[in-house]
């Protein structure tokens, strides 16, 4: 990999590195403490050289401005297409490895610039508009209500294995009205995609064939859903199933994370704590808390320079995936010189749904599905506290997807059976 060299006289100043090589955003350490290595990346620049598993190298913008910068100049001084990756081109990235699978090549919105962006695009918000956010809110309740059903009457569980994960992708199974063998198979492969482990190849494999399953289901039996929306957009399979994987992956793991981390913010800190109860502090105010400080995609957006760029006074190599952290961005000191602690309470102007050409396509489907779960479980289990320490919930790994891997609670004991209300009556 090229590091940033210093730019000759009269032109624009440069950051150098200032160690012998890039820091890993991947392990056990920056796991434990991502935004200590952020904080050193910062150190050194807006954008920094990074590793980002053994033996593939980028860069990460680690400041809003140079995140801003990068984003809203898409397609026209960097693009997001992967086959501009030149140790992807040169066969220096194994077909196996874990982040291949999250950044490599796929015909789908996400990794496309121009035309073709706009038609894959435009396809995809067009399907999502479809949603009736009201059946979703629906949805989402009915779907909550059974989980709580399984674990109300034991007053203990773990909700990220018993809720998180699970309720966000059974709601788009609904949603897309996935039969429940292809549904099934979609929840269990897309989490270990995220999770960019060693057998990220494995679960993309059969990711994509159990998207084929549901696509050839759709045209014969077609509804009223996203997925028969984009067949009738007229992509085709090998365009509808890269797109599957953008919306399952979008839809997934995110939103459980972002569910699990809300309900331990609302556990956990004295700012909210109580206050979601009695309305000082709603839900949302706690998730967009989350969403500023530990969003659930922390590093992404990989971006190509076209040609040498100078992005805050730091040079970027053309060839070199540049990822944005939306993690570290938010975390910028810079955002908070001369605020009161907490002034950001309520804000929304962070970069967790990215921003530019590739925003989220659907924030507003997203908090409708988080802010359900999270409420539903504050209303359905009673005296709910953690099982642990704070400081004992284990974070996920990795450097795409961020939240707590486990969150052991406890709670009084209530009847599995709602009332008319929806709620149920404390044992």
């Amino acid at each position: 990999m090229t590091y940033p060299a210093q730019q000759g006289a009269g032109q624009c100043p440069v950051y150098q590195p200032a160690h012998n090589g890039p820091l890993p955003i991947y392990g056990r350490p920056f796991s434990d403490n991502p935004h200590g290595t952020y904080e050193r990346l910062r150190a050194q620049g807006p954008v920094a050289p990074v590793e980002i598993e053994p033996g593939v190298w980028g860069y990460l913008a680690v400041s809003f401005r140079a995140a801003m910068y990068l984003l809203r100049n898409n397609p026209r001084r960097f693009r997001k297409d992967p086959n501009h990756w030149e140790a992807l081109r040169r066969g220096d990235v194994p077909p196996t490895s874990p982040a291949l699978m999250m950044m490599g090549p796929r015909d789908n919105a996400l990794w496309k610039d121009g035309d073709e962006h706009l038609r894959l695009r435009g396809a995809l918000t067009s399907a999502l508009g479809t949603v009736d956010t009201h059946q979703l809110t629906r949805t989402v309740t009915e779907i909550a209500d059974h989980l709580i059903d399984e674990i109300a009457p034991i007053g203990t569980a773990d909700l990220v294995a018993q809720y998180c994960d699970v309720l966000p992708m059974l709601t788009v199974n609904a949603m897309y009205q996935s039969p429940p063998p292809i549904g099934d198979q979609i929840v269990r492969t897309v989490t270990r995609l995220f999770l960019a482990g060693p057998d990220a190849a494995e679960a993309n494999a059969a990711l994509e064939q159990a998207c084929l399953e549901l696509i050839r289901h759709k045209r014969n039996y077609p509804g009223r859903d996203v997925v028969s929306s984009l067949i009738a957009a007229g992509l085709t399979d090998g365009e509808l199933v890269p797109t599957l994987i953008l919306l399952f992956g979008a839809a997934g793991p995110p939103p459980a994370k972002l569910i699990a981390s809300g309900l331990l913010r609302i556990l956990t800190d004295d700012r909210f704590a109580g206050d979601v109860h009695t309305g000082v502090h709603p839900v949302s105010a706690a998730l967009d808390d989350v969403l500023w400080q530990d969003p659930p995609v922390p590093n992404y957006c990989p971006l190509y320079a076209q040609g040498v760029q100078v992005v805050e006074g730091v040079q970027v190599q053309p060839g070199i995936p540049i990822l944005v952290s939306f993690a570290a961005a938010n975390a910028d000191p810079a955002l908070t010189l001369g605020l009161p602690p907490g002034a950001r309470t309520g804000n929304r102007g962070h970069l967790a749904f990215s921003a530019g050409a590739h925003a989220c396509a659907a924030p507003d489907l997203a908090r409708v599905i988080c802010e359900t779960a999270v409420e539903r479980a504050l209303d359905r289990l009673p005296s709910l506290t953690l099982a642990i320490p704070a400081d004992q919930v284990p974070p996920m790994p990795g450097t795409f997807i961020a939240g707590p891997a486990a969150l052991p609670v406890r709670f009084q004991r209530a009847t599995p059976h709602p009332t008319r209300s929806g709620r149920t009556a404390a044992a």
